[in-house]
C-alpha cells in the first residue's frame, strides 16, 4: 500500500495569505524604520553614519546628536506606540467580538486623558518632594496612573461571583468615559493659556517629545504587554465561537477576559502616557487585517503589531514633513486618515451596530 499524504489546504484557511502578509509588513516596517531615521530638517544618512562606525572613522558630533538623541527615541516610541494600539485594538475586538471595538471602551483613554489633564493642571499643587522625585515625568506617570485606576474600576463593576459581564463592561465604560470627559472638561475652564496649550497639544498626540529617559520609563511596559498578546491568540479564537461554546471546549473562559483586559490596560496606558491622544489606530489597523488575513488572532495579533508600528511611522512622516520645518501633531494625521476608513466600516457593518 502507498500512503498518500494530502497537502491541499482546507477551504477557508488563510493562513497562507496571514503569512505572505507578515512578510510584506515586515518589509514596510523596515522601510519605514529607515526613512523615519533618514527624514529631518537636518539632513542625516544612517547607512553612511553606519559605514563611518564599520570603518572606524569618528563620527561627526552633530550627526551622532541628531541621530541617537532625537531621531532613535522618537523611532523606538513611534514604534513600540503604534504597534500597542493596534494590538489592543485587534484584542479588544476579538473579546467584544465587534470589529467596531477598540480600547478605549474599557476606559484606558479617558481614564489617561484625566490623569494627564490633572497632572498639567494642578501638578503646581502637588508636594515638593513629588516634584523633585517625578519631574518631567509627572504628566507620563499621571495619564499611566489614571488608565489603569479606570480599567480597575470598569473591572470590578463588570465582574460579579467571578465572573465578567463583556455588555456590562462596555455599559460602564461608556459611563466611566463620560464622568472622565466631564471631570476633565472642569480641570479644562480652569486652566490658564499656557496650561491650555500643553492641554491641546497633548491631546493631539506627538512624538516629538521622545528622548530616552521616556523610552526607558514606557517601552519596557509596552514590550511585556505585546510580548504576552499572542498567548491570547487561543482564547480569543475560542471566545469567536460565544462564551457559552468556548466553555465548553474546556477554554477558560473568565481567565481569557481578565488577560486581556490587564494587557490592554497595560500596552494603550504606556503608549497613551508616552505619546498623548492617538485615534483611530486600534480600530482600523485590526479590520483591514481581518480583510486582508483572516480573524485567526495567531496571525491578526502579529500582524497588528507590525502594520500599527509602520502606520504610526510613516504618519509621523507626514506630520513632521506638511508643515514643515513646523511639525503637525500626529493625532490630526491619524484622524484624517482613519476617519473616512472607520465610516466606510460602519457602513460595511451596519448590521452590527443597529438595533
Amino acid at each position: 500500500m502507498v500512503a498518500l499524504e494530502a497537502t491541499a489546504v482546507l477551504p477557508g484557511d488563510r493562513s497562507g495569505a496571514a503569512r505572505r502578509t507578515t512578510l510584506i509588513l515586515a518589509v514596510l516596517l523596515l522601510a519605514a524604520c529607515l526613512a523615519s531615521l533618514s527624514h529631518g530638517a537636518t539632513g542625516v544618512n544612517p547607512g553612511r553614519l553606519l559605514a563611518a562606525w564599520w570603518a572606524g572613522e569618528p563620527l561627526a558630533e552633530r550627526d551622532r546628536l541628531i541621530l541617537w538623541e532625537i531621531r532613535l527615541p522618537r523611532l523606538l516610541t513611534g514604534l513600540f506606540v503604534g504597534a500597542s494600539l493596534a494590538v489592543g485594538g485587534a484584542v479588544m475586538q476579538g473579546l467584544f467580538r465587534n470589529p467596531l471595538a477598540d480600547p478605549g471602551l474599557v476606559g484606558v483613554g479617558a481614564g489617561a486623558g484625566l490623569g494627564a489633564v490633572t497632572a498639567i493642571v494642578l501638578g503646581g499643587l502637588a508636594p515638593a518632594w513629588v516634584a523633585s522625585l517625578l519631574g518631567w515625568h509627572l504628566v507620563p506617570v499621571a495619564a499611566f496612573a489614571g488608565g489603569w485606576i479606570s480599567t480597575l474600576i470598569l473591572y470590578r463593576i463588570s465582574t460579579r461571583a467571578g465572573r465578567t459581564s463583556v455588555a456590562t463592561m462596555l455599559l460602564a465604560g461608556i459611563a466611566l468615559g463620560a464622568l472622565a470627559g466631564a471631570a476633565t472638561g472642569v480641570l479644562v475652564y480652569l486652566a490658564d493659556d499656557r496650561q491650555l496649550r500643553d492641554l491641546t497639544f497633548w491631546g493631539l498626540g506627538s512624538l516629538s517629545g521622545a528622548s530616552w529617559a521616556k523610552v526607558t520609563a514606557a517601552v519596557p511596559i509596552m514590550a511585556l504587554a505585546l510580548a504576552a498578546a499572542p498567548f491570547l491568540a487561543r482564547g480569543l479564537n475560542g471566545l469567536a465561537l460565544g462564551e457559552a461554546a468556548a466553555h465548553h471546549i474546556g477554554l477558560p473562559v473568565q481567565r481569557v477576559k481578565a488577560a486581556a483586559i490587564l494587557t490592554v490596560a497595560a500596552a494603550t496606558g504606556a503608549a497613551v502616557a508616552i505619546a498623548g491622544g492617538i485615534g483611530f489606530v486600534g480600530i482600523v489597523v485590526p479590520h483591514l487585517l481581518r480583510l486582508a488575513c483572516g480573524p485567526d488572532h495567531r496571525f491578526l495579533l502579529v500582524n497588528a503589531g507590525l502594520l500599527g508600528a509602520a502606520l504610526l511611522l510613516m504618519a509621523d512622516l507626514v506630520a513632521r514633513s506638511i508643515v514643515a520645518p513646523a511639525e503637525l501633531p500626529i493625532g490630526i494625521v491619524t484622524a484624517v486618515l482613519g476617519a473616512p476608513v472607520f465610516l466606510w466600516i460602519l457602513l460595511r457593518r451596519r448590521g452590527v451596530v443597529d438595533l
